[in-house]
């Protein structure tokens, strides 16, 4: 029988340690390990390793989650000095402000690279109020880089995403009526037809929901982003959806003739965005 130097328990045999558990021990602060041990502390010291692996893990996730919360909160001073940019004409400046801004929301939102951020990113209700930010970033963006031919895949880029996230948005009307009025001046005016096309595509139909309340009303907008981001998550919700869109025009018209009906679909409107909000 040998006794084994780390724990002191007679056993048969001893085992060396391998070289790459060493250093990972070390490297969790185990010192003074002698060359062989026994099998049980073996395993003793792999848990050890394992345990050791997981806190360095769980600090890592902790320091990367805390980076994106500073970086979340600095996008307000971005977009501060982005509009004071706008305001005094530093175009170059105000544009390279906004991409920071677009950089941080997709480390924020983990965007993968290739890929482009998506209204999704926003389902949280805490940030929801975020898409009509987004939205005039990429307003501003698609006209300032306008000013220069060289920027026309930036402009393109910046219509396609404003034609996404403007759907989720009460400036969704101001934003088209600026833009048709802009079709007449831009030096590109096809990319702004190209987004007055694409918007009115993206946008779906709240038929009831605008009857009632108007086509820019928050309720609608609250009503856009529960369809969008949590209806259509669900295969009954689709159906909802499929059914509603069936029967809602019908609906929306005699309301339209009926005004006097609008003041209780509203009230029953407002009692279901409270209960899903």
């Amino acid at each position: 029988m040998i006794q084994c130097p780390r724990c002191g328990i007679q056993v048969t045999e001893l085992h060396p340690l391998d070289p790459d558990l060493v250093s990972k021990l070390q490297a969790a602060g185990e010192t003074n390990l002698p060359p062989q041990v026994c099998a049980g502390c073996i395993s003793d010291l792999r848990r050890t390793v394992a345990t050791s692996s997981g806190g360095v893990l769980m600090a890592q996730e902790r320091a990367r989650e805390q980076h994106r919360l500073q970086l979340w909160k600095s996008r307000v001073q971005l977009i501060k000095k982005a509009r004071m940019s706008m305001g005094s004409k530093l175009y170059s400046d105000a544009a390279i402000s906004y991409e920071k801004y677009l950089k941080i929301l997709d480390i924020v939102f983990e965007v993968k690279k290739g890929e482009k951020l998506r209204p999704e990113a926003f389902k949280e209700s805490a940030r929801t109020t975020e898409l009509t930010v987004v939205a005039s970033v990429y307003w501003d963006l698609l006209r300032i880089y306008d000013t220069n031919e060289k920027y026309q895949d930036r402009m393109l880029n910046a219509a396609k995403q404003l034609a996404m996230f403007i759907q989720f948005t009460p400036i969704y009307p101001d934003i088209i009526k600026k833009a048709e009025s802009f079709a007449k001046t831009a030096r590109n005016p096809n990319i702004v037809k190209q987004f007055l096309k694409m918007s009115d595509k993206e946008r779906p139909r709240c038929f009831i929901a605008t009857s009632a309340f108007g086509p820019q009303s928050l309720e609608v907008q609250e009503l856009r982003v529960f369809r969008d981001f949590t209806l259509r998550n669900t295969s009954w919700g689709r159906r909802f959806i499929a059914l509603y869109y069936k029967h809602s025009p019908a609906i929306a018209c005699l309301l339209d003739k009926q005004p006097w009906l609008k003041p209780a679909v509203r009230a029953i409107l407002r009692l279901m965005i409270k209960c899903v909000s």
